[in-house]
């Protein structure tokens, strides 16, 4: 029998849709005396979801889902887009704060014993989801495509590939074969995108159809009669609600998410952390070396990830007060122990990384206006660890060269490289061996050194200054000028991404004469990794 609610708009609706009926049985079920504030953490774990797919869903209006592109996407959207950064914000603390939510809510159902019978199944769902959640981290991590995701995602396919008997299979499953390429890109977005929330969305409505059917879990004792979701316990998850999406929003509002370089895959100096989520399992694996690393990489979390499913089972005791459950809150206690102590020793193991949010910066950075001869000369500073001995911090074996400008010439500077002991007698410096042109560059770049631009040096990516030493070994520079420096003999490189794109760079190394017919530039067979160093140099050259 149709239900009647005394208003003809309501009652077509529940003639023609059932909704409002349907909206009634959800506001009027019946739940025990006890149920309150402690609750509450599944409504917010379901808003915190929603959360995750409003904000995914506007972000991918804005976001090129191919490696390079997708940096210059994320990009224009925390610089150029209106409310970009705030959406992004949302979204990237809205996954920590899902994953703090969903496990508070498992911690919560374990302490009461919530998950005995006949609730077996629903926490058995539970712990998916929990699953689900952290591989939205993991799938997630890749997308920006800065150096931080780049090297995190490195090691996370590593202990893939660490699997015995399945490392194989993980690793052609996630195209990572040949390295984190076009391919894995295409795997883990589609993953994230396409495969995690329709998966999640099936497991949230099967966990509340359980939910519905077997009850909330009473408190032990509870023999009160029942009382409504509606008001009280929608008005308390709808505070809780208000509350963590206050917390949210100020976490997005005043911390900045950092975008980091274009990944370099050539920039093996990169010291690589996950996000904090799996600091632990990044800990973990540091007790763990040669064959054993495998007990820390898959052995110890599958045994957990068992463990946590077969809680049901495996706890016989009968009884659900808390006050009773001394040894599941050991449990607990001891787990919540261990993942902070392993968190905190992975932060304070881990050197702090000196990596630039490029989103603060704005327009060109100061490196790309360096010379080729300078951006050759960084490279070379770096390879021969000159900050060792003259760097603010270091054993200052020799002066601090970023405290004060250079008073001499690069002819001096050249002859002490060559030889150290003959201009600075008792000098531990070793003498220098390098070319003429490669001292030339390492003069040049110390020259460039002062108390204005000390952060120069820690902002050069290693590409670059790699890619700058190709164009001076090469001797580029007898036809081509860049920042003001170089012959005119061939166009200026200034801007150049304005006119070409990187594949017909890319074509222009291996057959000059096809697309500039009668130039007098020889084509250049350089290695894979050499190409995508100078491609990706030369179109990062700001506009003269």
């Amino acid at each position: 029998m149709t239900r009647s609610y005394g208003h003809p708009v309501l009652n077509w609706l529940e003639d023609r849709t059932g909704l409002p009926g349907l909206v009634e049985d959800f506001l009027m079920e019946d739940i025990p005396a006890s149920s309150g504030w402690h609750q509450v953490f599944g409504s917010v774990a379901l808003f915190s979801f929603l959360i995750q797919m409003v904000t995914g869903i506007l972000l991918s209006m804005n976001y090129a889902p191919t490696p390079g592109e997708a940096w210059n996407s994320v990009r224009y959207i925390m610089t150029e887009l209106t409310g970009g950064a705030m959406m992004r914000g949302l979204h990237h603390w809205g996954a920590s704060v899902m994953i703090i939510v969903v496990v508070l809510h498992m911690v919560q159902v374990f302490i009461w014993g919530s998950y005995k019978k006949p609730r077996e199944g629903t926490w058995v769902v539970g712990v998916f989801l929990l699953l689900l959640t952290m591989l939205y981290g993991l799938t997630g991590y890749l997308l920006p495509w800065d150096n931080r995701a780049y090297w995190g995602t490195v090691v996370a396919t590593q202990i893939g590939a660490s699997i015995p008997g399945a490392g194989e299979w993980v690793t052609r499953l996630l195209a990572a074969e040949n390295g984190i390429g076009v391919a894995t890109f295409a795997r883990f977005y589609a993953i994230h995108v396409l495969v995690l929330p329709p998966a999640t969305l099936l497991l949230i409505a099967f966990h509340v159809f359980l939910v519905r059917r077997h009850g909330v879990a009473p408190a032990p004792g509870d023999n009160l009669p029942k009382k409504k979701f509606y008001p009280e316990q929608v008005f308390k998850d709808t505070v809780a609600i208000f509350i963590v999406f206050a917390i949210l929003f100020t976490l997005a509002a005043t911390v900045r998410v950092p975008l980091e370089r274009l990944a370099d895959p050539t920039d093996n100096s990169y010291i690589p952390r996950p996000d904090w989520y799996f600091l632990f399992l990044f800990q973990t694996l540091k007790f763990f070396e040669g064959p054993a690393e495998i007990v820390g990489s898959v052995i110890l979390p599958n045994i957990a990830i068992v463990a946590l499913i077969l809680a049901p089972w495996l706890d016989r005791s009968p009884a659900k007060r808390a006050r009773q459950r001394g040894f599941a809150m050991g449990i607990v206690a001891v787990a919540a122990l261990g993942w902070t102590g392993l968190t905190v020793a992975a932060v304070r193991s881990t050197p702090p990384t000196k990596a630039v949010d490029v989103t603060t910066i704005a327009g060109p950075e100061p490196w790309q206006f360096l010379t080729p001869v300078e951006l050759a000369g960084a490279g070379l500073y770096k390879k021969e660890n000159c900050m060792q001995c003259h760097g603010k911090g270091s054993t200052q074996f020799g002066p601090d060269l970023l405290a004060k400008g250079q008073t001499k010439t690069a002819a001096e500077l050249i002859a002490h490289f060559r030889n150290p002991m003959a201009k600075v007698p008792g000098s531990t410096m070793p003498p220098i061996n390098m070319t003429t042109a490669e001292l030339n560059s390492l003069a040049s770049f110390v020259l460039k050194l002062s108390p204005k631009n000390v952060a120069l040096l820690e902002s050069i990516p290693a590409y670059a200054s790699d890619a700058a030493q190709i164009y001076q070994k090469n001797q580029c520079g007898a036809c081509h000028m860049v920042n003001g420096v170089g012959q005119k003999l061939g166009p200026a490189l200034n801007g150049l991404a304005e006119r070409r794109d990187r594949n017909w760079i890319v074509d222009h190394f291996a057959n000059p004469q096809k697309l500039s017919p009668g130039t007098t530039m020889p084509p250049y067979k350089f290695t894979p990794k050499d190409m995508d160093r100078i491609t990706t140099w030369l179109l990062e050259i700001p506009s003269a």
